[in-house]
């Protein structure tokens, strides 16, 4: 499935507490009995690409059949959401239901504009992945439901592989190495990391137990300097040095996947639909590109992963709030869940479904390290940091270019917690 992923970018700065724009003059929401749904109509919002269409129309007559009341499905697009679910959370009829990126949804919830759903958790929560649902809460409260998450993998090219006598993809960090290794011996680029892909060093940072930032007082600073975090930087800057990709440059700039394309790079860390990339880049790359699972230190323990995706949230204002639950109960349980996973390759909120991604080279790859994920700090601070120019790339360069990731953290920590001081 092609899809981009995005994670906080500057929500936190746009959002000037919903709750307070909101009206008060609130209409009873219900008591959940069904006889109070007849008639009514559900608003949902998802993102385009995020609901299959025979899914979505399997879900809807389900819906409807079972409560009485309608639901209106509208597909939204990633770019310009910020502002339009901003602006639709603070009047008197916002969308419900909706999607919302996971790591968005603490700023949403500092805002007040998205309804408690502990008792939903209770209900049908118990077995959701808690790295997957950490996204989903605020402050110890539930704000949100785990939907569906992605994450990166190693796209690797069979033939270059083959050629430089590697029989099976590497299941181990040292033999990830050595692989890369043979290939160099062979006079290809091993891999292609350019020196800012910094989803990737959050995975590395996530798989060493790091944080990226730490509680100083009653606010949040730098933790770059944390042994953790500098384990990581030198396991990136050890893995960089196996490719010729520019060091102060992300894997947008130029397209990895279609340097991939030439046919003269043995692998390189991205999301499955990146293969799309390539292969219009280069059509005769397709019969080519594997997926294998990044290597962690041990073939038990597969490395860290930034897991990005998506929540699903309850407005505060929405006045069918005992509706809305019934719809998430329908939405998420094994049926609709497992459902999704197998049109689209997403991996599912609870490990147990994870028998949908089978037949899906890439989601079979993804799934082994989900379990291993996490993602940027979860807090509201964090979305300014990410704005360009971003200091954590900054940093990478930095360390890449020769300055030891002491001095590199020293470098970029000024303006790191200066983004970090921000008013939300």
């Amino acid at each position: 499935m092609k899809r981009k992923l995005i994670a906080a970018i500057g929500v936190a700065g746009m959002l000037v507490s919903i709750a307070a724009c909101g009206s008060d003059d609130k209409k009873d929401e219900g008591s959940g009995d069904p006889a109070d749904f007849k008639g009514k109509t559900l608003t949902f919002w998802a993102m385009d690409g995020s609901t299959p269409d025979q899914w979505l129309k399997d879900l809807t007559t389900e819906f409807e059949q079972k409560t009485g009341a309608k639901l209106k499905f509208e597909e939204q697009q990633w770019t310009g959401i910020q502002p339009k679910l901003t602006t639709a959370l603070s009047e008197d009829n916002p969308p419900d239901v909706f999607e919302i990126g996971n790591t968005q949804t603490s700023a949403y919830a500092k805002s007040g504009g998205l309804a408690d759903l502990g008792d939903l958790k209770n209900e049908i929560g118990k077995d959701w992945a808690p790295n997957f649902n950490e996204g989903a809460q605020f402050e110890g409260k539930q704000y949100a439901a785990p939907w569906w998450f992605a994450n990166r993998v190693v796209l690797y090219n069979k033939k270059i592989f083959a050629e430089a006598g590697i029989a099976a993809p590497p299941k181990t960090r040292a033999e990830f190495y050595a692989a890369l290794d043979k290939i160099k011996a062979k006079g290809k680029e091993p891999i292609y990391l350019p020196g800012q892909n910094w989803y990737h060093f959050v995975g590395l940072v996530i798989g060493q137990g790091g944080e990226l930032v730490k509680k100083d007082g009653d606010k949040y600073v730098s933790n770059l300097g944390d042994p953790k975090v500098v384990a990581a930087a030198e396991e990136y800057k050890k893995l960089q040095s196996y490719s010729q990709a520019p060091k102060d440059k992300d894997e947008a700039t130029p397209q990895q996947a279609e340097i991939f394309a030439k046919g003269n790079t043995g692998a390189f860390i991205g999301m499955g639909w990146e293969a799309g990339t390539a292969v219009k880049a280069e059509p005769k790359i397709e019969k080519d590109i594997g997926y294998f699972t990044i290597p962690g230190e041990t073939a038990d323990k597969h490395e860290g992963v930034f897991l990005g995706g998506s929540n699903l949230a309850v407005a505060e204002g929405s006045k069918n709030k005992a509706l809305a639950k019934e719809f998430l109960k329908l939405l998420l349980s094994d049926k609709y869940m497992g459902g999704l996973s197998k049109a689209s390759g997403v991996i599912p909120n609870k490990e147990s479904l994870n028998s949908n991604l089978t037949g899906n080279a890439v989601a079979e790859a993804a799934a082994p390290s989900a379990k291993f994920g996490g993602t940027t700090p979860l807090i509201p601070e964090w979305a300014a940091v990410e704005n360009a120019p971003n200091p954590i790339k900054t940093y990478l360069t930095a360390v890449l270019n020769g300055k030891s990731p002491a001095d590199a953290a020293k470098q970029v920590e000024g303006e790191f917690n200066k983004r970090l001081a921000q008013k939300q």
